[in-house]
């Protein structure tokens, strides 16, 4: 077993801000908006006619724009999303002849790029709010970029809070989902009406049994009907079986939010479904759900595993060195004194260990005060520990 001896990882907020994003003038139409947010971003420039094209426009390496912001110069304007796109679409509006500015979102909701210290602040701020986009600005009130639940995850490191957290404690269990002849129209008015950002394509496990449950077959979501619009789609026909996204991978609630971290960055997707009980049960873990273990006031959840560990450690080591030094165990006769003196050794290792993991808890919980910053590289040092104990348990 290899032990990650890395502390807890923060992510590098300079990473973490997209300081190119998608730019329209007030009079751009929204069909307009919908296609260029749909379009890949590479490195050319995608500015729609008539805007400043000083400000300029980059990528985030073959990703599809979730916002977009509308400026008047150097003066942010408003913002409108993938959301905004769902719900418009379930209002049965007519794309073409709708200018952003009369649909657009304002005012923005900002950060000062001095106030951006760690990601708290954005996390606080987007459930506040209820928002996955926050605008950040300089000292001068002018843009510098926009940080989103996506980009974030995109640049957290390695971290052993995420190794040591389920899936089961940060899944949403209220899944909406519809049956494979549902229209995609259909499915756009059931995100706007739940304000959720996918539906999951479902048919019955067994026929009439209802508590067999469902089983997932696909999703839908909001970039897709961002992309259903842009190819002109006649969404009150299409069926959802035609466009949805199969098959689909499934985590369980037992997997490591590390494991759907990595699966959300392989997969390139905001989401992934949680199934069990042979399909009887549904969830949802999104790149929002994801951040919740970096809230402040998820570490006490943290801490109160931390102790339920060391606990369970506590009475391993005790069975494996009954085990060991139990004589009748032994299939030979081998220095007896020696495996005694290792023994010790051993015992005096873990000893230290258990007891500098439960120091670290007892400072935690002594001092709640804490930077942020210093309660995260305790509980990674203090995960860290463990894992070696459970190392030199288990080897």
């Amino acid at each position: 077993m290899q032990i990650d001896d890395s502390p807890i990882g923060v992510p590098c907020l300079e990473e973490a801000i997209d300081r190119h994003p998608l730019l329209v003038a007030p009079q751009t139409s929204l069909i307009d908006v919908v296609n260029l947010m749909n379009q890949t971003r590479g490195n050319n420039s995608c500015l729609l006619p008539d805007f400043d094209s000083a400000i300029g426009f980059s990528s985030m390496g073959g990703m599809r724009s979730s916002c977009i912001l509308v400026m008047e110069g150097t003066e942010i304007l408003g913002i409108f999303t993938e959301r905004d796109i769902v719900k418009l679409t379930a209002e049965g509006r007519d794309f073409a002849n709708v200018k952003i500015a009369d649909v657009m979102v304002h005012p923005v909701i900002t950060l000062a790029e001095n106030a951006f210290r760690d990601i708290f602040a954005a996390l606080f701020l987007f459930r506040r709010y209820r928002i996955r986009h926050l605008v950040i600005i300089n000292a001068e009130k002018q843009l510098v970029g926009i940080v989103s639940p996506e980009s974030i995850r995109q640049v957290l490191r390695p971290t052993n809070l995420l190794k040591m957290r389920r899936v089961s404690e940060v899944m949403t269990t209220q899944v909406i989902h519809a049956p494979p002849t549902a229209s995609v129209l259909s499915l756009a008015q059931m995100m706007a009406e739940h304000q959720v950002s996918c539906v999951v394509i479902t048919k019955s496990a067994s026929g009439n049994d209802a508590e067999s449950g469902w089983k997932p077959v696909g999703i839908v979501t909001e970039r897709d009907i961002v992309q259903f619009h842009a190819l002109g789609l006649n969404l009150p026909q299409i069926q959802a079986r035609t466009v949805m996204s199969t098959p689909l991978f499934l985590l369980s609630p037992e997997d490591s939010l590390w494991f759907a971290h990595q699966e959300m960055q392989q997969r390139r997707v905001q989401r992934l479904v949680v199934s069990w009980d042979w399909g009887a049960k549904l969830a949802i873990v999104t790149q929002t759900s994801l951040l919740r273990i970096f809230d402040p006031l998820e570490m006490y959840g943290v801490i109160e595993t931390l102790q339920i560990t060391v606990a369970q450690l506590e009475t391993e080591k005790a069975k494996y060195f009954h085990s060991q030094t139990n004589p009748t165990e032994l299939p030979l006769q081998p220095d007896l004194k020696q495996i005694h003196k290792q023994h010790i050794v051993a015992d005096e290792n873990l000893d230290n260990l258990i007891a500098t993991v439960q120091s670290r808890i007892e400072h935690l919980m002594k001092n709640p005060d804490l930077s942020t910053e210093l309660q995260q590289m305790y509980l990674g040092l203090a995960t860290t520990e463990m894992e070696k104990i459970r190392h030199c348990l288990h080897s």
